[in-house]
């Protein structure tokens, strides 16, 4: 069996796999995100010496790497990035690497590596056309056609989340985690700091009013958006992922009926809703799918 060297670069942490050609993840761990306390270099040597690492137990063919921030994923270069990642807008992330670690390495946006792992392996198999979503700080999405990132133009494709749903609000302002920690925090007077989504998710379970009203809320807000990507794109399948994806069985009724009234009847019986079934090792397995794709 082949084996590839995986990563995942999140804002605090990146998490590390080795996998085979096959997708299965033979070991994984994460290590500290460094960039913020010795930048580029710093993180660029952090991975190549996990890399090294695991080399004395593998005979690694390739490195797949998916990351926060806006990727040309033909340069492997980083276009754009959050402010906790300074310095990494123009990196060669993937010539980096290659240099370093003499291996083939390619780059992928975090959400539209999910995106194509869940195709790969998990929610989207079969699908021939998705649009996966992350739901979290902000809201990211991803649309695939023939298990094919749509990148767009400047490699902005499928950032949903900064679609307008009101003249003053985007859609992750309104139907992130964040926005839902918010609006609790604001119906019981406490600080946002005292909550965040899991002991949201608690409170209603346990009959909590305003965290269900809140939560209520929240996926109307998130169907809103998605209707505006189906009467867009019309796919076949809608992957909800992100932190909210372990909370399947309390959200599904809800979205779904959300959905049901301001969908066409015949958009959304032609559409099938789904959580992200990877969950954390979605971004390294689709990372590792992009890499094979493009071998």
């Amino acid at each position: 069996m082949k084996h590839y060297m995986c990563f995942d670069i999140g804002g605090t942490s990146v998490k590390f796999g080795v996998a085979g050609e096959n997708g299965t993840l033979l070991q994984k761990n994460e290590i500290p995100n460094v960039i913020i306390q010795k930048g580029v270099d710093g993180l660029v040597e952090s991975l190549a010496s996990v890399t090294e690492q695991c080399q004395k137990e593998y005979c690694l063919r390739g490195i797949a790497v998916s990351t926060a921030g806006v990727v040309d994923p033909e340069k492997g270069l980083i276009l754009y990035a959050p402010k906790y990642f300074p310095g990494y807008p123009g990196t060669v992330l993937g010539e980096r690497l290659e240099k370093r670690c003499d291996l083939p390495c390619t780059v992928e946006n975090d959400v539209n590596a999910a995106a194509l792992g869940e195709y790969w392996l998990g929610a989207g198999q079969g699908a021939k056309s998705l649009f996966c979503i992350t739901v979290g700080t902000g809201i990211g999405g991803c649309a695939l056609l023939d298990g094919r990132v749509i990148h767009g133009a400047a490699c902005f494709g499928g950032e949903a989340g900064l679609q307008h749903i009101t003249p003053d609000s985007t859609w992750e302002e309104m139907a992130s985690t964040r926005a839902l920690i918010r609006n609790v925090a604001a119906a019981k007077g406490i600080s946002e700091t005292a909550l965040d989504g899991r002991k949201i998710f608690a409170l209603a379970r346990g009959g909590d009013e305003e965290a269900a009203t809140a939560i209520a809320r929240q996926m109307d807000d998130l169907a809103t958006g998605i209707a505006n990507i189906c009467y867009i794109l019309n796919p076949e399948r809608i992957i909800v992922g992100g932190g909210i994806a372990a909370q399947e069985a309390y959200l599904y009724p809800l979205l779904d009926t959300a959905l049901r009234e301001k969908l066409f009847p015949l958009v959304y019986e032609k559409l099938t809703l789904r959580f992200a079934a990877l969950k954390n090792d979605a971004g390294m397995l689709g990372a590792l799918y992009n890499l094979l794709q493009r071998q």
